[in-house]
């Protein structure tokens, strides 16, 4: 009990410095005496991205948690398996044929392309070995290259490189009111997530456990992949791609916690979001009064992690 609480007043702590972190001073013990350009400022800037950032980085986490048990492998997450990828495919379709259409509308397309994606690169992991955990990531990997190779070929064809680039890179330093609110789609996804924590779980023990537990397993990994698709495409079209994330904070939280979906999904959630906080904080702080992209911070800390896990895996088939 006594950890809980340290853990909510830590989480607390990082969303208020987070808050009062920037570039317009936010005396938070003058809260009576701010001028209408500060309380514009906290309104319309930095309360948003605080709350994008701690959905953002749940959402992210948990989308990965949900990926290592339908794929039965601890290094997939919608960045190591095309999903991200996909979606990022889908937003240049998007851009080159219906380049007034609403965030609403990008995000569906993105989710379409996202969730073929993510069920081809299923079909593809069919024929590979799967005793072998490390190969599976590194072909998602390619996979995924491939997929924004295309992505990029058709950006630049149609002159919108530039504009994918600024679209597509984690940063929420331009999240403002108003442009931000499709993150919270990500809250209802989480609840059903918990609702079917139980059935996820077993799929993690294999096909043949799943059925004989009486779990319509092909239609579980469906709507596992749809959530997945779907989850990511929100994000990246909120506010872009951030890489590793998926894969680290799950993968340390199972290391301490165990593999236990129902009891790991507020953790993962609750890690994910705080990683990503002091991430986004560090980016502020670094070179004030400019910042650098969170997702650069994430990728640098993430693929030193990803790393370590990957070397650790690796000792186990020398």
């Amino acid at each position: 009990m006594t950890k809980k609480i340290a853990g909510i007043i830590f989480l607390v702590i990082l969303i208020v410095s987070s808050i009062f972190i920037g570039l317009v001073d936010l005396p938070i013990f003058e809260l009576g005496t701010w001028s209408s350009r500060q309380n514009l400022v906290l309104l319309s800037s930095r309360l948003p991205r605080t709350l994008s950032l701690v959905i953002a980085g749940a959402s992210v986490s948990v989308s990965g948690l949900v990926m290592q048990n339908l794929m039965q492998n601890k290094f997939v997450s919608p960045n190591t398996a095309g999903t991200m990828d996909s979606a990022k495919l889908g937003i240049v379709f998007v851009m080159i044929f219906l380049p007034n259409a609403p965030l609403l509308m990008r995000t569906t397309v993105a989710f379409g392309f996202a969730f073929l994606g993510t069920c081809l690169f299923l079909l593809i992991s069919r024929y590979l070995p799967s005793k072998n955990t490390i190969l599976i990531p590194l072909v998602g990997i390619m996979f995924g290259n491939i997929i924004g190779s295309i992505a990029t070929f058709f950006a630049y064809q149609h002159q919108l490189l530039q504009n994918m680039a600024s679209w597509l890179q984690g940063n929420f330093s331009v999240v403002m009111r108003g442009n931000y609110e499709l993150l919270y789609l990500s809250i209802p996804l989480f609840i059903i997530i918990y609702l079917f924590a139980y059935q996820f779980t077993i799929m993690a023990a294999g096909q043949e456990m799943a059925i004989n537990l009486g779990i319509s397993y092909q239609k579980m990994r469906l709507v596992g992949i749809g959530i997945i698709a779907l989850s990511s495409s929100i994000v990246l079209v909120s506010v872009g791609n951030i890489p590793f994330l998926g894969i680290i904070v799950p993968n340390l939280v199972s290391l301490k916690f165990g593999d236990q979906m129902k009891n790991n999904l507020p953790l993962t959630a609750y890690f994910g979001a705080s990683f990503l906080l002091i991430c986004d904080m560090i980016g502020r702080i670094i070179i004030a009064p400019y910042e650098i992209s969170v997702s650069l911070i994430v990728g640098v800390l993430g693929s030193i992690c990803f790393i370590g896990l990957l070397l650790k895996e690796s000792r186990r088939y020398s």
